[in-house]
């Protein structure tokens, strides 16, 4: 910042005192120009180097261990004077969405690192309420595993750092199928073992609400199809493959491969059917594992899990998890940017890991530990090494009931594959409006 011209005002015949009040008067007209320019333009832009306490913002904490608060306390130990707050919302996705867009809205600097359900990112992003993560304020994502920050990312730009992942499981009897299917075709051929044993085949979450949108984006996905271009708004499901997709799933429930009450099917219905011996498989997500495997299951010691089958190997799940943001009106960004390099950390991944929340960070998984805890893990990693985020978009709520009704609709019959791919088309299209 420089102030110009105060050696030409002591050259000329106004007095001394008069220079000195002229040269003031400039500095102050300096000062408040610099300090309004570090203050205007967008919010991104400001509060850069602001330090002190900050709220971390996140759903209730459901695991045993607490892993939130640890986390919050092994940060506020090493930081005396930078403490972190833990602002817990409820455990509803949907009261949680609209309690940060009120505060966002409002623009409140009250939350200073939000964690954001994996679809929500996009929307945060395109909206200018979260604080891109480049250039000053880049983390280092080498040690992440790949589909995560995926999530993290809009427009090319990361916009979140991972906190932890998810990824859908396929649970199968092991007793009655010794080694799991890799294909769609090959674990529906193996439904004659089923109805031998008096039991349905397969089933998933498929009433009509998000997880029927994770499911048939699932098996969409596994065929090569996909819902938005890179833009996030240009629809792209209308496509061969996925009517291929889709169509897989229309004919195992039509044929009665999936039994048709998997219809009204959330996660609780479709993991007690598998723990009451029900099914003989199962697409659900790693939490299932701990209900499945409890003394009142049926099928305890008789199941094991693995990767999601697909067209031809690995399927394609839907990734899941949470993504910690920095509100892009915080006022203090700095320490809100050391927050989330420490949530990314080594330390703080394997108490996540250690909360049986799948870890973003791809050593954990092969952790002796954690694997001796969490069997499931080597699988997961699988899973989540080929997993497609739901659809990047600003318009995501719209987006997916986009998908969900119209899947919906051709699994009970009302709308064909070829009408439920099209109408999915037409909805996406009008998502942004």
């Amino acid at each position: 910042m420089t102030v110009h011209n105060v050696s030409s005002l002591r050259s000329s015949l106004v007095p001394r005192a008069a220079v000195a009040i002229a040269s003031v008067a400039l500095l102050t007209t300096a000062l408040a120009s610099a300090c309004s320019s570090d203050n205007s333009g967008s919010p991104s832009s400001q509060n850069l180097t602001g330090r002190g306490p900050i709220t971390y913002v996140e759903g209730k904490d459901t695991t045993d261990t607490g892993a939130v608060k640890q986390l919050i306390d092994r940060w506020n130990a090493a930081h005396p004077d930078e403490q972190v707050t833990f602002k817990e919302q409820s455990n509803d996705a949907s009261q949680q969405y609209d309690d940060l867009v009120e505060h966002m809205r409002s623009k409140q600097p009250d939350y200073d690192v939000v964690a954001l359900d994996v679809p929500w990112t996009a929307e945060f992003a395109a909206k200018g309420w979260i604080q891109p993560l480049k250039d000053s304020f880049a983390i280092d994502t080498t040690a992440l595993l790949s589909p995560p920050v995926a999530s993290a990312t809009y427009n090319n730009t990361l916009y979140a750092a991972p906190r932890n992942t998810n990824g859908g499981l396929l649970f199968y009897r092991k007793d009655l199928v010794p080694n799991p299917p890799k294909t769609w075709n090959e674990m529906l051929s193996q439904c004659q073992i089923a109805r031998d044993q008096n039991i349905g085949c397969y089933a998933g979450q498929f009433a009509p609400y998000e997880g029927l949108t994770v499911n048939a984006a699932e098996v969409i996905n596994a065929y090569g199809g996909s819902f938005v271009g890179a833009d996030g708004k240009t629809p792209t499901v209308n496509s061969p493959q996925s009517r291929a997709g889709l169509k897989v799933l229309v004919d195992a429930y039509n044929n009665g491969d999936i039994p048709k009450e998997a219809i009204t099917f959330k996660e609780p219905e479709s993991s007690n059917a598998f723990a009451q011996g029900k099914l003989m498989f199962l697409r659900s997500w790693p939490s299932t594992y701990g209900d499945v495997g409890g003394e009142a299951s049926a099928v305890k010691d008789k199941f094991a899990v693995a990767p999601l089958p697909g067209e031809n190997g690995v399927g394609a799940s839907t990734l899941g998890g949470y993504n910690a943001a920095i509100s892009a009106y915080s006022k203090n960004k700095a320490t809100a940017l050391d927050f989330l390099r420490f949530l990314i950390s080594e330390d703080a991944q394997h108490i996540v890991a250690s909360g049986a929340l799948p870890s973003v960070r791809a050593s954990m998984y092969d952790d002796p530990a954690l694997i001796a805890k969490m069997p499931y893990l080597p699988a997961l990693k699988d899973s989540i090494a080929s997993a497609v985020p739901r659809p990047v978009t600003p318009f995501y709520p719209a987006v997916s009931k986009a998908i969900q009704d119209n899947a919906y609709a051709a699994l009970n019959g009302t709308k064909s594959v070829d009408d439920a791919v099209t109408g999915m088309q037409k909805g996406i299209e009008t998502a942004g409006s």
